[in-house]
């Protein structure tokens, strides 16, 4: 059995919430990112017996399009998956119904699934130093009942929290843009998700093409891109309320 972790963590909290619950299923595993627009996604195939563990952030209640598009092309061909959804501290409501549909649909048998909390990639004081220790801790729990279903070798069926149809999803209109600064590494172009930037001008942003994952954010090594502080502002006040208290990780079995 080969264990492999699914992910699309442009930001890198996706992963590092996935990441701990996957250590605590195998020492080893296999890593296929999402992220990569270069990638094949129909090559991949993966066989009954592997465990895959999928890791996808929650954008306004729902996977990530690019995620969707990549996960679609996938061949499961009955392999176990573990749908993993982190979220920022507001709330995942039709992440996991999406997920599920489409994993199923690419052939994935889903047997568990794992909410987990990482802090917010853009208002990154909601949900801040996520996944902590506690989490740790928590997701190692969930890691062990999973594996117990495994070797009890449980068909009960899975049932996940969401609607169908899904929530509508508008996007954010925060988009970041290059300040002085940027020196024209092009980094940001190579890694964005989407090819929103462009290679030739990497100080622009193609903003109908961003999804807002603030990839280029996190990974510019002059931190020169930033978004407009007035929409953080305002974004900030409307998720108060929503994010302010503490929230647990869940397990659906």
């Amino acid at each position: 059995m080969n264990v492999y972790h699914i992910v699309f963590s442009p930001a890198g909290g996706t992963k590092k919430a996935g990441d701990l619950l996957v250590q605590s299923l195998s020492t080893e595993h296999i890593f296929l990112d999402l992220c990569d627009r270069y990638k094949d996604f129909s090559s991949c195939s993966f066989q009954k017996e592997d465990l895959c563990v999928i890791s996808v952030p929650s954008y306004g209640g729902r996977v990530p399009a690019p995620a969707v598009s990549r996960l679609k092309d996938l061949n499961g061909n009955g392999a176990q998956a573990v749908l993993t959804v982190v979220y920022g501290n507001r709330a995942y409501d039709d992440t996991f119904a999406e997920l599920q549909d489409v994993l199923t649909a690419s052939g994935f048998s889903c047997i568990a699934g794992v909410a987990a909390i990482a802090e917010h990639s853009i208002m990154r004081q909601f949900a801040a130093g996520r996944p902590n220790a506690q989490d740790e801790k928590e997701l190692a729990l969930f890691g062990a009942q999973i594996r117990s279903k495994i070797e009890a070798g449980s068909a009960a069926p899975l049932k996940l929290p969401g609607n169908r149809p899904y929530r509508k999803y508008g996007g954010v209109p925060m988009k970041p843009e290059a300040g002085k600064a940027c020196s024209g590494c092009g980094l940001c172009a190579r890694e964005c998700p989407v090819g929103a930037i462009p290679a030739d001008v990497p100080s622009k942003t193609d903003t109908k093409a961003c999804i807002s994952c603030m990839r280029c954010i996190s990974i510019c090594p002059n931190n020169a891109r930033s978004v407009s502080k007035a929409l953080l502002t305002a974004g900030s006040l409307k998720l108060k309320n929503a994010c302010k208290d503490y929230k647990i990780n869940e397990l659906f079995l």
